[in-house]
């Protein structure tokens, strides 16, 4: 996108906010790098620089624009639907693996040398995994400073900064402030808060289409791991320094996200893991542009745009939902979900609502005893079996997999078909196009909208929605009165 000029400049001057987060755009007399939709009067095109990201304008001296944020743009949409090494590598900078394990850990899980990862980041994104956690590492850093009063000192070590000295230098490079002075900018009659529970917008592309996403992870809540309170989404959340439990709202504009952490370094992790769910990056107006072409599905796009894929905060969690949701209903899958969090599950403490327990780990899983589990035989083997090639680290399925080993390697366990392979690829690693056309309720759609009904024909049939097919899922599901297309009643 970013080298396409033209294409960049009509979208500045249009202050155009569906390209915010593709790519970014400096100004050389001012040098100052922005969002296409900042509100300021555009610059001349020939003062124009575009960067593919804030971590490439910041590389090449530009500060970041004190109008319009840029680094508070939604992700770009190319890391949700790429497979290739670039896009694990974003996914994983962004879960903050280069803050924990450094440059190696990442190569090491995309398989790589460091040489290699370093070679293409900076072909394509103008910036190396060292930038690019940096620029990210600024981006929470500003969120503390201007959202709680938490010392400064804190403040550098829960953005991940290794001294003081870099979190001042970084600070004072990409805003152009002090810390103390960004501090000082926030708006009067709004007083930061505490070191407790942290409010923040999450935005978005628009349009959002809040019903099936939120509806979906409602309806299928595990009792004591997630709940719908008060018009929010509520869950906890398994993270590296200690755990976290977020409440989420749906707003017009943004998504509305309230985070307790027992350790505030996992911060950057949560917010990232939060937007991921919820589908926050996607490019909605590309998707729906695709699937508004069929005349099958155009009716259901233009009734309510911008569904996303509702999908998870913990990969390894979702695969053993999905295998406790093989053949049963919504309700039942919760029951039985829920008595493994009971049994195996870490305890929290939940003052705002009724939470109890963290997922149990696939390690604590795998010292469970399969007979009492309410399955026949060849169930508890899948379960088992799934959770002890989890724990070992077989299966990989976190946010920087490769999804075709990963299908292949589910594929080779027992009692694990195409469904719920599908099932995962779609809501756990995040392939926006997983198909799942044996799915009754897909199914169902088929024969109400006049689509082929046998898997095979369906599958040929959906190929012109490729690679949007997770999204052609949500609207097919919608056709159907279930609750998981519904918002909860407040």
């Amino acid at each position: 996108m970013h080298e396409d000029a033209e294409r960049c400049v009509r979208a500045v001057q249009a202050k155009d906010a569906r390209f915010d987060g593709w790519f970014f755009v400096a100004v050389v007399t001012t040098g100052i790098y922005c969002r296409p939709s900042c509100p300021v009067v555009a610059p001349k095109p020939e003062n124009m620089r575009f960067h593919p990201s804030a971590a490439s304008a910041q590389q090449a001296g530009f500060r970041a624009c004190k109008r319009c944020r840029p680094d508070t743009s939604p992700g770009s949409p190319e890391w949700n639907h790429r497979a290739d090494v670039v896009a694990r590598a974003m996914r994983l900078i962004a879960d903050g693996v280069v803050d924990r394990e450094g440059v190696p850990g990442l190569a090491r899980r995309l398989g790589y040398s460091t040489r290699q990862i370093e070679r293409q980041l900076n072909a394509e994104l103008g910036a190396g995994p060292l930038a690019l956690a940096r620029a990210q590492r600024a981006q929470t850093a500003r969120l503390l400073i201007e959202t709680t009063s938490l010392p400064m000192g804190d403040v550098a070590f829960a953005a991940g900064f290794a001294s003081i000295r870099a979190f001042n230098e970084t600070v004072r490079s990409v805003f152009a402030l002090t810390p103390t002075a960004l501090r000082d900018r926030v708006a009067k009659g709004h007083p930061p808060a505490g070191s407790g529970a942290l409010s923040l917008r999450l935005p978005f592309r628009a349009p959002l289409c809040p019903d099936n996403l939120f509806g979906h992870l409602a309806a299928t809540a595990v009792p004591g791991v997630e709940e719908w309170r008060d018009g929010a989404y509520r869950r906890t959340m398994r993270l590296p320094h200690g755990h976290g439990i977020v409440a989420l709202r749906p707003r017009p504009d943004h998504v509305a996200c309230t985070l307790s952490l027992s350790d505030l370094r996992d911060l950057t992790i949560a917010i990232s893991r939060c937007r991921w769910m919820l589908d926050l990056d996607a490019d909605p107006v590309a998707v729906d542009d695709l699937l508004r072409a069929d005349p099958v599905l155009a009716p259901l796009v233009d009734k309510a745009p911008g569904r996303r894929v509702p999908r998870t905060v913990d990969a390894p969690e979702f695969a053993v939902r999905a295998v406790l949701g093989q053949q049963v209903s919504t309700a039942a899958a919760r029951t039985h979900a829920g008595r493994l969090v009971t049994a195996y599950g870490d305890p929290v403490d939940d003052p705002g609502g009724g939470l109890t327990n963290l997922f149990p780990t696939p390690s604590a899983l795998a010292e469970l005893d399969p007979k009492l589990l309410a399955f026949p035989r060849t169930r508890r083997t899948t379960i088992t079996t799934l959770v002890d090639v989890l724990a070992s680290g077989e299966i990989d399925l976190g946010v920087g997999s490769d999804w075709d080993e990963a299908r292949s390697r589910l594929s080779a366990l027992p009692g694990i078909g195409p469904w719920t392979i599908e099932t995962i690829a779609m809501r756990a690693l995040g392939d926006p196009d997983a198909f799942i056309p044996s799915d009754l309720g897909i199914r169902a759609a088929a024969k109400s909208l006049d689509l082929p009904s046998t898997p095979a024909a369906l599958t040929r049939r959906a190929a012109q929605w490729r690679p949007w097919r997770a999204y052609a899922v949500q609207y097919l599901w919608a056709t159907g009165d279930h609750a998981i297309n519904l918002l909860p009643a407040s």
